[in-house]
């Protein structure tokens, strides 16, 4: 074996070591305080990469499995929306808000980054909302089924799947009418294999779903990744970000399951996580920490400066809009609330600036800034949204049962 492989090897046991620690310090803290699990993922990879112990430096393997990671991330993303849940008024208030916060987060995108190019992904990122993040905190107290529980799946909805289709059309490099035609092409494929999917299925394929559920041949799951390589390879062919099809496959996967599998959808659904959670994701965040600038921020200067900008750029940019736009039967606290948890933005920013900075576009500080932005936003927003809603008469849920939940 060359030295690079043994040294990919090596990488790997590292990344699988924090992995395995990163829950059980999350469940530890937790007792005091809910810390997201991203957040130690992320900061025990800056521990064992360069700029601190200089254990770990990725390769090829590892940035091959980090790249799956984040495919599997946002795949999750979109099976995580329920678009049932999501429509009418609460979800034309949602739509405007965000397309609000594209236009705000474009103009101090380039006035930040000094031009079009580093503007487009500075201001994309700032229009994000981490849903993954921000559901369990709802489902853990008893919010997510009511009321004020759907606006926020509004709201979280859009503002994810909102930043991957400007990721397509704005950071492609290639001119505005031939990305919308092409995205046109692909989201005609996309209506096309949801039609297919909200089809009857033949007796057969639930009969064979449920048989093998439980035995190696494990059919469901191999269909459900056989969906996310066709979308990928869909958004490949395109030339579009392969987050737009990874996106997509979670969508078309959850329409599938519901219907030609009701019953053992949850299940499956719970094979797939084992595979996203258990293994790709934390690679892709444990990655990310090793790759983090941290240099550049302790160092001081503009990168220091820009991570509390960006912080704030989060709540008036994203915030704001929520919170003129919010639903007028939500009160003072309840529209705070919303506006904090829209703010919450971490997974969508990794991947952005990941790919600012392999373009060349975004220096490693700029991306280390933002990307802090987020994780201190995943670590305040969200308790700061329950303190509002606990003054607002909810109940605060116990912080060992926020940790308890898979959050990314």
């Amino acid at each position: 074996m060359s030295h690079s492989g043994t040294h990919s090897g090596t990488t790997l046991i590292l990344i699988m070591t924090v992995a395995v620690l990163a829950p059980l310090l999350a469940y530890a803290v937790g007792r005091r305080i809910p810390v997201p699990l991203v957040i130690f993922e992320i900061l025990l990879g800056i521990v064992i990469g360069p700029d601190v112990l200089d254990w770990a430096r990725p390769g090829e393997l590892v940035d091959g499995l980090s790249q799956l990671g984040l495919a599997m991330l946002i795949f999750l993303a979109g099976y995580e929306i329920e678009f049932g849940k999501v429509r009418g008024d609460t979800l034309r208030r949602s739509v405007w808000a965000w397309l609000a916060a594209l236009v705000l987060g474009l103009a101090a995108g380039v006035l930040l980054g000094g031009g079009y190019d580093k503007g487009v992904f500075i201001g994309v990122a700032l229009t994000s909302t981490a849903l993954g993040t921000v559901l369990p905190v709802l489902r853990d107290a008893g919010d997510l089924h009511g009321r004020f529980g759907t606006v926020v799946m509004a709201f979280g909805a859009v503002g994810e799947f909102g930043p991957i289709i400007a990721m397509a059309l704005l950071l492609s490099g290639r001119k505005p009418a031939q990305s919308t035609a092409l995205l046109a092409v692909f989201a005609a494929l996309t209506a096309a294999a949801v039609y297919w999917a909200l089809r009857p299925r033949p007796p057969w394929f639930s009969r064979i779903i449920a048989r093998t559920l439980h035995t190696s041949a494990q059919f469901a799951v191999r269909f459900v990744f056989l969906l996310l390589a066709l979308m990928l390879g869909a958004s490949q062919a395109l030339g579009l970000d392969v987050l737009l099809g990874a996106f997509a496959a979670g969508l078309i996967t959850r329409l599938l399951l519901t219907g030609a599998a009701p019953e053992s959808g949850p299940e499956i659904l719970e094979k797939v996580e084992a595979v996203g959670f258990g293994f790709l994701v934390p690679v892709f965040f444990v990655v990310t920490g090793i790759e983090f600038d941290l240099d550049s921020l302790l160092a001081g200067g503009r990168t220091l400066l820009l991570l509390p900008l960006f912080l704030v750029l989060f709540l008036v940019v994203r915030g704001g809009p929520v919170w003129f736009l919010a639903p007028r039967d939500l009160g003072r606290r309840d529209r705070g609330a919303l506006v904090l948890y829209g703010s919450t933005a971490l997974p969508l920013v990794v991947a952005i600036t990941t790919i600012g900075v392999d373009d060349k576009v975004l220096t490693a500080g700029e991306a280390a800034a933002l990307v802090g932005a987020g994780m201190v936003s995943v670590l305040a927003f969200p308790l700061l949204a329950m303190r509002l809603r606990a003054g607002a008469g909810a109940a605060v849920p116990e912080p060992e049962r926020i940790t308890g939940s898979e959050s990314w």
